[in-house]
């Protein structure tokens, strides 16, 4: 597959026209990073903007004490990084790749011009700063106003909606391995208080898991 085909079936590049692909595609660079690898941490930080082609990457922090709390997963179509006039708050953030990743990087000062001349598609950048503030909203009162249980829910519920799911009997499962630590970091807890929470929703009936798969009622998932 071509640059170009690539960067047709990106989220954000859907409104451009096949003339507009082709000018694209002379503004980035595709890089495959394997799992696990850095794209980004604190001290490696530059003004750049990348798209996620392929794969999904992990946005996190470190508290003081050394543990990791994951703001947010980006997957296929999503853009994260930042550049004069856009941010999309990453200076600050250690970016890594769950899974082998296809990412293209851009060329912030072409890429500025071209959004001068294409309002259509600075509309839709636009879209997505609204959509993360929007998360990061949602995230921070939740971690704010409730519970351990209650936190963890709203996780699995807002993964659900991000990544899909699937039908299993009663249950709807997750379409992403999830282990008890990932779970942990997301919710800024601990493995261990993670797993006691996950026995006591499991013994409520409320979810079901197992090795990094994690069911959600589809009562709790439909409310």
């Amino acid at each position: 597959m071509d640059k170009i085909e690539y960067l047709s079936q990106f989220n954000l590049l859907r409104s451009l026209s096949k003339e507009d692909l082709i000018e694209m595609d002379e503004l980035t660079s595709i890089t495959t990073f394997p799992k696990h690898t850095f794209i980004q941490t604190p001290e490696t930080f530059a003004e750049r903007l990348y798209f996620v082609k392929k794969g999904k990457v992990r946005l996190y922090r470190l508290s003081p004490d050394g543990k990791q709390f994951t703001l947010d997963i980006l997957s296929e179509g999503n853009v994260f990084g930042e550049m004069k006039g856009i941010s999309l708050g990453t200076r600050e953030l250690f970016i890594e790749t769950v899974e082998e990743s296809d990412i293209c990087l851009m060329d912030t000062e072409r890429f500025e011009n071209y959004l001068m001349q294409r309002p259509r598609f600075m509309m839709n950048m636009i879209q997505v700063l609204s959509d993360r503030l929007a998360h990061l909203s949602s995230l921070a009162f939740n971690l704010a106003i409730h519970n351990l249980h209650q936190k963890i829910l709203h996780t699995v519920v807002k993964l659900s909606e991000q990544f899909g799911y699937q039908s299993d009997g009663e249950y709807c499962r997750i379409d992403m391995p999830l282990s008890h630590q990932d779970l942990a970091n997301m919710v800024g807890a601990s493995r261990e208080a993670v797993t006691v929470a996950l026995r006591e929703l499991s013994e409520q009936k409320v979810i079901k898991t197992s090795f990094k798969t994690i069911c959600i009622h589809h009562e709790k998932l439909f409310v």
